[in-house]
């Protein structure tokens, strides 16, 4: 069954990696990397400081210690446990993949990105559960997911990578999330 699923993982990482489009070429690096959301992560925290001004620093507590959490979790402990090569730097297979950003020396499953964004994502739905729009609900959920997608196309990981990652994220953020709202209420 393992061997199935892996099997269907390059399958399909190679299907996604192998696309050929000149402007995703250009902008999904760009996409997946930090900088590029620096502006969402301001608008994030001004949006809790103008809004939720009495709690303001416990929110944001709250936030950047799901994003440790998250990242802990899938670059120290799964990453480190699991030890999957990633695509790239998989000499059975690298030469198959297109790379489009420079391949990192770390392990591939789970994918940090996917799981750090899924868990902002899933955070941010939890806390203001009863403040957004369901709109904007899908909005942040489907951000998660871009990015995570995003590292297939660069060929850093594979499909199941992300989806454990995603999977992962979500249930940080939306523990977290529900955990905020048991300790304290949104002022």
């Amino acid at each position: 069954m393992l061997e199935f699923i892996l099997s269907w993982d390059q399958s399909l990482f190679f299907v996604m990696n192998g696309w050929d489009n000149a402007f995703l070429d250009a902008f999904v690096p760009l996409y997946r990397h930090k900088l590029f959301w620096a502006p969402l992560y301001l608008f994030i925290i001004s949006f809790i400081l103008f809004n939720f001004p009495k709690n303001a620093h416990w929110i944001l507590m709250f936030t950047i210690g799901t994003i440790m959490v998250s990242d802990t979790m899938s670059s120290k402990v799964i990453k480190e446990s699991v030890q999957r090569v990633r695509p790239c730097n998989d000499i059975a297979i690298s030469g198959e993949v297109n790379n489009r950003i420079r391949c990192g020396g770390g392990y591939s499953f789970t994918s940090s990105h996917a799981t750090n964004h899924a868990a902002l994502a899933f955070f941010l739905i939890f806390l203001f559960k009863d403040v957004l729009r369901k709109g904007w609900k899908w909005v942040l959920a489907i951000w998660a997911v871009s990015v995570g997608v995003a590292q297939i196309y660069v060929g850093v990981h594979y499909p199941v990578d992300v989806l454990a990652g995603l999977l992962l994220g979500g249930l940080i953020g939306g523990s977290l999330g529900r955990l905020y709202h048991w300790v304290f209420s949104l002022e």
